[in-house]
């Protein structure tokens, strides 16, 4: 009877051990281990410089390392795809940028889904786009810009990081929207696209503002307005296309952060209250406002709504531009 007695105990010890093994391995303890962060964009560019601000935060806040790993290549896709096919555990995120709603109406096939193979964790940056002309321009503001651009039909040329790329429908839009006629140059990148425009090689450009904001203050490129909704604190005396030529105009490079479908919910949870904490934090705060960028931050839900509605957005002027990409 008593040795029947200290089977049973020892039964009921091991299946409580269990449960406490199990329980401790739960999703709330995640992480355990280093995580990746999948950037889908060179190093160095103006979305690997927010990424890593963030990544390091992160790895500071949780106590494990929160790893950048550079996948550039065909608009975000390459690292978009890498991450949508990657264990739904946690340890592989992707910091994408708006790039993400645009590809299912830039690309005739994709590999992926962006909005059934990935799901939203949060936003967490918005940065603006700028207006830059070559110096040699005879222009001195955005109002004179558009009225020499119209006297000139076809005559300038304006740089892209790409075909189908933020900076390229950016550039469209404004252009549809005050009458211009000109003519586009992609490039493999922000790099070499504002190289070209120092050089003259191309007369204009709407990159995005942190990537710009060197050139500008060395005087190598001249600033004529920026695409947010007010004035940038980085460029206080460059007014905005919607206060004067189109009002209401507005656009910029957001990022935000998704994980592979079917990641835990918890693990969701607690790594969208970690963004937020982050993007709180003074030092975070402080390195993306020197790069112009301007923090967001959302719930999942929120950053959902957001995303399906900037696809249907970027399927209207991707329609217009006319733009397909294999």
């Amino acid at each position: 009877m008593i040795q029947k007695i200290f089977t049973y105990l020892i039964a009921a010890l091991t299946l409580c051990f269990g449960m406490s093994t199990t329980i401790s391995a739960q999703p709330t303890d995640w992480p355990t281990r280093p995580v990746t962060m999948v950037v889908p964009f060179p190093p160095g560019g103006p979305t690997d410089l927010i990424a890593r601000v963030i990544a390091k935060q992160l790895s500071d806040q949780l106590g494990q390392t929160f790893v950048v790993d550079n996948k550039g290549g065909a608009n975000g896709n390459i690292g978009g795809q890498a991450v949508a096919s990657s264990k739904a555990d946690g340890y592989t995120v992707l910091y994408n940028t708006s790039s993400l709603a645009l590809s299912p109406s830039l690309y005739k096939e994709l590999s992926y889904s962006p909005q059934k193979d990935l799901i939203p964790v949060t936003t967490t940056a918005v940065v603006p786009l700028v207006l830059v002309i070559n110096p040699k321009l005879p222009v001195n503001t955005i109002q004179e810009f558009v009225a020499y651009a119209k006297k000139n039909p076809g005559k300038l040329a304006y740089a892209s990081s790409g075909n189908g790329n933020i900076t390229h429908l950016g550039a469209f839009l404004l252009n549809q929207a005050t009458g211009i006629d000109a003519v586009h140059v992609p490039y493999r990148g922000s790099a070499p696209a504002m190289i070209d425009l120092v050089g003259g090689q191309v007369q204009y450009d709407t990159n995005t503002l942190n990537d710009s904001v060197q050139f500008i203050r060395d005087n190598r490129v001249k600033a004529l307005a920026v695409t947010s909704a007010t004035r940038s604190p980085v460029l206080p005396d460059v007014p905005t296309v919607a206060e004067t030529v189109v009002p209401g105009f507005e656009m910029g490079a957001w990022q935000g952060i998704v994980v592979p479908t079917g990641t835990d919910p918890a693990i969701v949870k607690k790594l969208n209250a970690e963004v937020l904490k982050a993007l709180k934090t003074p030092s975070v705060l402080k390195q993306l406002e020197e790069q112009g960028a301007q923090v967001l931050g959302s719930s999942p839900e929120e950053y959902k709504v957001y995303f399906e509605s900037e696809v249907k957005r970027f399927a209207k002027v991707v329609k217009e531009a006319g733009v397909t990409l294999n």
